[in-house]
């Protein structure tokens, strides 16, 4: 019998600290130097939490020269269960406020299991919004570009806030699996994007994020990672109910489900499918263009997509780049004879009944 590794104590909440209402300009220029779109995971099972609250501690003023205190850059917080679910802490004390956001009826949702290509389809959705214009695409990181739902993170805006201030309709991402998802989304009908990969190079990739962003806690040795990763200790949970719950949905809601792996095999008819579900006209330069500057070559030297300019503190990427590889099949890489047989064995049984058919290789 394996023994599961144990993670760091428990946190419990603690009372939230209501701020003013700030400009939306003051908002991106503190996003954009304090890392937005960072989030914590852990590996370790976690208990439930009810009526979680920001901390009592005051921000730091919302200006263009907040930064991170060297403390909150090593800070490993405990992931939180809600509705079942392991949680960031940061993001389990915002919750409440996320369950209650109001969709606009245009904004359009991208979601996506961590590491799944999130940052690529945003960028093509993002280019194909303004009508292939790179230099638009450019003034802006992607992260405040697509903000990020349910982030939040000590002394910089949530997501909420951000979206709050942000012109309407916008493109918001979330990482949420279907029971945490606000019922706005899906009440105003609003279109989804979901991205899913397989489960044998999520896997692989959300390792190393954990090991290239130093306030991840330790993801100890890749055989401890695996066996939660298997059993859905980590954030954001089990990555087979989420893909499955995703799944599920696109039989009653406006959803495009797309493969990782068939956008791998060919970008171009991947972005035709995206451009008639956002019924924009399909003009084969415009796939072109779209298709070069999203590809793993450009976006990895693309500044306002590699998140390169995130500090080392935070993201080290001599440690692992944030876009590592950008492949289908690197888990052969990684896996043993023996973990490739456990893992085999395990997803039959987690996926047993669903139609989901993923490719491990292209």
């Amino acid at each position: 019998m394996r023994t599961k590794r144990q993670g760091p104590p428990y946190l419990a909440g603690s009372e939230r600290l209501n701020s003013a209402p700030l400009k939306y300009s003051q908002l991106l220029s503190v996003a954009a130097e304090a890392a937005l779109l960072f989030y914590l995971s852990a590996s370790a099972p976690v208990p439930e939490t009810k009526h979680i609250r920001r901390p009592t501690k005051p921000r730091m003023p919302f200006s263009s020269s907040a930064k991170m205190k060297p403390e909150q850059d090593k800070a490993r917080p405990p992931l939180i269960s809600v509705k079942g679910i392991p949680m960031v802490k940061y993001f389990a004390e915002v919750y409440d406020e996320v369950e209650k956001f109001q969709a606009h009826p245009d904004d359009l949702l991208i979601s996506t299991y961590p590491k799944s290509g999130t940052t690529w389809v945003s960028e093509i959705v993002d280019m194909i919004y303004k009508e292939g214009s790179v230099e638009k695409c450019r003034i802006q990181p992607i992260y405040m570009r697509v903000p990020f739902l349910e982030f939040a993170a000590p002394d910089v805006p949530t997501g909420i806030e951000l979206l709050k201030e942000a012109p309407r309709p916008c493109i918001i991402k979330t990482h949420l699996p279907v029971q945490m998802l606000p019922k706005t989304f899906l009440e105003k009908n609003c279109k989804v994007i979901y991205v899913a990969r397989n489960a044998k190079d999520v896997a692989v990739s959300y390792y190393y994020f954990y090991q290239m962003a130093k306030v991840h806690p330790d993801p100890g040795t890749w055989e401890e990672y695996l066996e939660n990763f298997m059993d859905g200790n980590i954030s954001f949970g089990s990555w087979y109910d989420h893909v499955k719950g995703w799944w599920d949905l696109t039989k009653k809601y406006r959803i495009l489900y797309l493969f990782y792996e068939d956008m791998k095999e060919d970008p171009e008819r991947e972005i035709r499918k995206v451009m008639e579900f956002l019924e924009r006209p399909v003009d084969e330069n415009l796939v072109k263009k779209i298709s070069h500057h999203t590809s793993f070559k450009e976006m990895s030297q693309n500044q306002m997509a590699n998140y390169k300019s995130i500090p080392t503190s935070v993201m080290d990427h001599t440690i692992s780049p944030f876009m590592r590889k950008g492949v289908a099949g690197d888990w052969k890489n990684q896996f043993t004879v023996a973990q490739n047989e456990r893992f085999d064995e395990n997803y039959k049984m987690q996926m047993k009944g669903s139609t989901l058919k993923f490719r491990t290789e292209i």
